[in-house]
């Protein structure tokens, strides 16, 4: 039996989600969204669960979506795709979320740090929002949450050339609240998350809710809006030669579009 590539365990009231698929930097499957809702809704109906920690192995957080898994199983039904069921499960997680990011973080990886309450990366960490470089809009509700987080020309600027960016540009622009040595990394996110769970556990939850209040109800659409641009750009001749281009190993020529 092959390795899970989404490893779940529980200690001292923290769920630790862990991204186990180090040989492809973490990047995310259509059977690792599922795991991952499923983990998170395990999560939310478990009293003895306080807080779920999400991080990756090795020197990878997540390198977002496995491009040959997503261009082979495109969704028909997008509101049935396991990133939508993914994404619609941790935006409304009621409970904190806690992330540690050990390495490269791109895409999804990226994205879904901005529904996490406490984030930590681990020193010489990575992070990129490549999605206008393959020829695709980002997702997760990041176009309402970043330009609320860091403005709109940061944002912009991250978006439209989807450049690399370091901890320290993350730290500054909030995505990040600490960075720490990697080899302190995990202790350190691990001994938050063990305080968030000994906080009652209800005015947590309550001031989550209020601190999200203000985006919480526009989530839902900004998730299906972003979704339904996405969808069909994946099925476009810019997004089709930017993925070939990667899985062919040259650079992608965009002259020709309009």
């Amino acid at each position: 039996m092959s390795e899970a590539t989404i490893i779940t365990t529980i200690d001292n009231g923290v769920m630790t989600v862990r991204l186990n698929r180090a040989d492809r930097k973490n990047a995310l499957t259509g059977q690792m969204y599922s795991a991952m809702t499923e983990a998170f809704r395990a999560a939310a109906s478990d009293d003895a669960v306080r807080v779920v920690l999400v991080t990756g192995t090795a020197d990878s957080f997540c390198a977002g979506n496995d491009l040959v898994d997503f261009l082979q199983n495109t969704p028909t039904d997008v509101e049935a795709a396991p990133v939508m069921q993914f994404m619609r499960t941790m935006s409304a997680f009621a409970k904190p979320v806690v992330g540690a990011v050990n390495g490269i973080a791109i895409g999804i990886g990226v994205t879904m740090l901005l529904h996490c309450d406490l984030v930590y990366a681990a020193e010489g960490s990575r992070f990129q929002l490549p999605f206008a470089n393959i020829g695709i809009c980002p997702e997760f509700g990041s176009t309402l949450l970043l330009p609320m987080m860091v403005g709109h020309a940061r944002a912009a600027e991250l978006c439209l050339l989807g450049e690399m960016f370091n901890t320290q540009v993350a730290q500054e622009m909030g995505i990040v609240n600490a960075v720490l040595p990697a080899d302190q990394l995990q202790a350190h996110a691990l001994a938050q998350a063990g305080k968030l769970a000994r906080q009652p556990p209800n005015a947590l939850r309550t001031t989550k809710a209020l601190l999200k209040r203000w985006t919480q109800d526009r989530m839902p659409d900004v998730i299906r809006q972003e979704a339904g641009a996405f969808m069909p750009m994946l099925k476009m001749p810019e997004a089709q030669e930017a993925m070939n281009a990667f899985l062919q190993k040259r650079k992608p020529d965009f002259s020709k579009f309009k």
